[in-house]
């Protein structure tokens, strides 16, 4: 019994043993296991250092990382680094991404590194190129010098890698091509010499090549022809020279080829034509060739094909391409008459034909989507068809043989007869010996008495203009392919130095491809032409929006003075400097014609999209010998031979008409002080929220004059505008072209309400105006437009789902508080896409959200209409984000 028990305690206690050393094993593991996943959260130590060394040389604050919710210094593969924050999100830079989880690794290593924008300054440090689970390196619009290392082609894993947009430069080291893997290759706009690196042809899995602006020459390598898989090519502003390669027809993928402003020869290969997934092209400066390689091309969009040299016809099939939008086929050799179909096509906006020898007359029919013609420098005859006189459509037919009629001065501007070919006006009887122009700017009379006329008007992609006294015109031609509207003039309030006529830099006249002045009705001789320049959009200093080049060349009479004129380069490199340049020349059939044109070299989009082509601040023109002409416009009078008779009748009448109208004035003017724009101090007598005021004279300047050029778009209460305030801030002003159904105190009351309400996810209301019946609203402008372009526009943004996700919360907060958060309840009424914008960062807010309280329900563009009480309304809208 005994011996029983004891058995039975032994076999007890082997159990607590056993027991006990599963617990202490179990608990080693745990501890092991939380050893390494302490370990795997742990950044490399050497990538760690490398990138805190990096990003100290460039001149790059800790703060900057801290911000986007990770650090430098410490542990960088922690925060955003390694949640699920979106390294593509616009708002998300400098950034990183790590991956804990490589087998066989104790630690995290950096496989993505963004700095965009930030001007890092310096060359790249060797220690990047230590950086070898890299896949993804994105390091544009910065201002790093310096060769490329050799020892890129240790990031074997890369597949995105761009330096678009720096100061690099020497030649492109040939280990780049051993990076197979590469899928994204950018060099544009950078200081790079010598040709391309045959190696590069090892890139078999590229599809985008971004090398525009590069600095490269020589021709392209055959080796090329085994990258078969491109999709996008950007080679425009090299040296490349020889033929364009007959390869190019084998790229099956291609759907993007810009390769304007090189130095090719020849034509376009017919090989082309079996490009048949290609939609846009932009080629330049070719030597010969016809259009016969386009047969087939049918996906093509935008087609720009100036400056080549191209003979022959327009292919008479052109109006069966029906995904033509865009078609630039101007400066070329083209001849015969226009194809009736090219007219008819139903999505193209924009048709340039100008400076060909075509014949004949206009088609008949147009379709209502396209809107800016040029057929200006043709032969073209006949009268116009109808549609020239269509509201909105912008059609430059200067210097052709047109029978104008019924349309100058209705359908077309004034004076369009005098710009026909040989210029008519004056032509043999001239009254001018000289003239100046402020380009872009008012009048202005210079140092040496010269005055300078306002050149201020409305220019858009095919206009003209022509002075009432017929002194000078002006023809503009061009378009930028950029989401931002292209502009015609700009200015500065900079004081310029070294010049007796600071004002006229101030100012100045800006193309997108073609800018011609004509001067009319001189006197037959040799003339000085003073052309004066400033460079006032592109930088100076090491940033990267100092690296744009503007370069175009200038003719007079016809004649080339200057090739490849750049103004910051002519000015010693520096921006916001005077350039004058005068030329001798001889007017023989009393017309003088000056022509900046854009052949396709130079940046486009530095410092912003659109930033290229001709820019001209003033111009003179002076005879070199003693005018016999009194420089005058003729006179409009007269002679009245009815003697005294009249003049007894007419001074009564005349003095009687002139207190009348007085009477009438001295009213008008009470009545608009007592409504002056200015004073609101009574209207806002007892509001608590008191909205800034603008006066009317403000916002017209900001908009230039509510110009269609910085039109953002239209709603239901009226247009939007861009403008710039005199301190530089950025505006959306709102016409409100529905008429209120309040008055002026109402009107008032209900602004310093929306005043009032103020959310992160609302747009900011910075004030209003009232000019009689003018009403405008002033708003924050937000870069990013409305939803509804970011999700459908024609150059959409990439939203993924997390961002999308993050705008409906947005859009969800700003309804909340509207609804129920606000001290003042509102209900939007009309919440969609076009109501929502997106900031830089692509945080979403709610616009417009005051305005269908201002007005009648019958008033509005809205069909729903609303009952019950404010608080007690909630209307479903649904917006589409998939």
């Amino acid at each position: 019994m005994e011996a029983t028990n004891g058995g039975s305690d032994c076999r007890g206690n082997r159990i607590c043993v056993m027991a006990l050393r599963l617990w202490l094993c179990f608990c080693f593991c745990l501890t092991i296991t939380a050893a390494i996943t302490r370990a795997q959260n742990i950044t490399d130590p050497a990538e760690a250092r490398v990138l805190n060394a990096m990003f100290s040389q460039w001149g790059i604050p800790e703060s900057s990382a801290t911000q986007m919710g990770w650090n430098i210094s410490g542990n960088p593969c922690s925060g955003a680094a390694v949640n699920s924050t979106d390294f593509n999100a616009f708002g998300y830079n400098p950034g990183i991404k790590c991956d804990c989880n490589f087998p066989n690794s104790t630690t995290c290593h950096i496989t993505q590194l963004k700095v965009i924008g930030m001007d890092a300054v310096g060359p790249i440090p060797e220690g990047l190129w230590t950086l070898t689970y890299l896949t993804n390196l994105q390091l544009s619009q910065n201002y790093l010098t310096a060769p490329l290392s050799p020892s890129i082609d240790n990031l074997t894993q890369v597949f995105y890698r761009s330096f678009g947009i720096n100061a690099l430069s020497g030649q492109v080291p040939p280990e780049l091509g051993q990076l197979t893997d590469l899928r994204s290759l950018s060099l544009s706009t950078n200081s790079f010499t010598g040709p391309l690196p045959s190696e590069l042809g090892n890139l078999r899995r590229l599809q985008e090549l971004f090398i525009d602006s590069a600095g490269f020459g020589g021709p392209i390598p055959p080796s090329f022809a085994n990258i078969r898989n491109l999709q996008t090519v950007w080679a425009s502003d090299n040296n490349f020279t020889g033929r364009i390669p007959d390869f190019i027809g084998n790229w099956s993928q291609l759907q993007f080829l810009w390769i304007e402003g090189n130095s090719f020869e020849g034509s376009i290969p017919p090989s082309f034509s079996r490009l048949a997934s290609l939609q846009e092209l932009g080629i330049s400066g070719l030597s010969n060739g016809t259009l016969d390689f386009i047969n087939g091309m049918r996906s093509l969009s935008i087609v720009r094909l100036r400056n080549n040299k191209i003979s022959g016809s327009i292919p008479n099939d052109i109006g069966e391409y029906e995904s033509l939008t865009e078609l630039d086929l101007s400066f070329n050799n083209l001849s015969g008459e226009i194809p009736r179909g090219l007219f008819s096509l139903s999505q193209m906006s924009l048709l340039f034909l100008g400076n060909n020898s075509l014949t004949g007359t206009l088609p008949d029919v147009k379709s209502t989507t396209l809107q800016n013609i040029d057929l200006s420098h043709n032969e073209l005859s006949g009268t116009l068809p109808s549609w020239a006189d269509d509201s909105g459509l912008q059609l430059n037919i200067v210097v052709n043989n047109f029978t104008l009629g019924v349309f100058e001065g209705r359908g077309l501007p004034l004076g369009v007869v005098c710009l026909q070919r040989d210029f008519s006006c004056y032509r043999g009887s001239p009254i001018y010996s000289s003239f100046g122009i402020n380009c872009g700017g008012p009048q202005i009379t210079s140092s040496s008495q010269l005055v300078h006329e306002q050149d201020n008007e409305q220019l858009g992609p095919a206009t003209y203009y022509l002075t009432p006294e017929k002194r000078w015109g002006v023809s503009n031609v061009g378009v930028s392919l950029s989401d931002n509207p292209p502009k015609y003039r700009v200015s500065t309030l900079r004081e310029f130095t070294n010049t007796s006529d600071p004002q006229l830099f101030q100012t100045a006249r800006l193309s997108a491809g073609s800018l011609r002045y004509y001067g009319l009705g001189l006197e037959n001789g040799n003339y000085t032409v003073n052309l004066r320049f400033a460079e006032l959009e592109i930088q100076d200093g090491p940033t990267w929006r100092s690296l744009g080049r503007r370069v175009f060349d200038i003719y007079i009479q016809g004649n080339r003075v200057f090739e490849d004129f750049d103004i910051k380069r002519e000015a010693g490199g520096a921006s916001f400097s005077p350039v004058s340049n005068e030329v001798t020349v001889q007017v023989l059939h009393n017309y003088l014609e000056i022509h900046f044109f854009w052949s396709g070299k130079g940046t486009w989009a530095v410092p912003d999209q659109g930033t290229f082509g001709p820019l001209i601040s003033a111009i003179s023109v002076t005879p070199n010998f003693i005018p016999t002409v009194s420089n005058n416009p003729p006179s409009n009078k007269k002679k009245n031979n009815t003697g005294l008779i009249v003049v007894g009748i007419l001074v009564p009448i005349a003095v009687v008409s002139f207190l009348t109208l007085l009477a009438l004035y001295i009213l008008r003017r009470r009545r608009k002080r007592k409504d002056n724009n200015d004073n609101y101090d009574e209207d806002f007598l007892g509001i608590e929220a008191r909205p800034y005021t603008f006066g009317y004279g403000e916002l017209r300047d900001a908009t230039n004059d509510f110009s269609p050029a910085n039109k953002l778009g239209e709603g239901g209460f009226g247009p939007v505008y861009k403008g710039t305030l005199a301190d530089g801030r950025v505006i959306a002003v709102k016409q409100l072209s529905i008429a209120s159904h309040h008055g002026r105190s109402q009107f008032v009351a209900e602004i310093a309400t929306i005043s009032a309400v103020q959310h992160r996810n609302l747009v900011k209301l910075y004030g209003c105006c009232i000019d009689g019946a003018k009403r405008l609203l002033v708003y924050e402008y937000l870069e990013n437009k409305s939803l509804d372009q970011a999700l459908f526009g024609r150059k959409k943004l990439s939203l993924p789902l997390s961002t999308r996700f993050d705008i409906c919360m947005g859009l969800a907060r700003g309804l909340s508080y509207l609804h129920e958060e606000s001290r003042i309840r509102i209900i939007h009424r009309d919440v969609k896409s076009s109501n929502v914008l997106l900031d830089s960062d692509l945080n979403p807010k709610i616009s417009d959200f005051g305005l269908a309280k201002l007005y009648n329900d019958k008033k509005t563009h809205m069909s729903t209409r609303v009952a019950g009480t404010m608080h007690g309304i909630y209307m479903k809208r649904t917006v589409n984000l998939s």
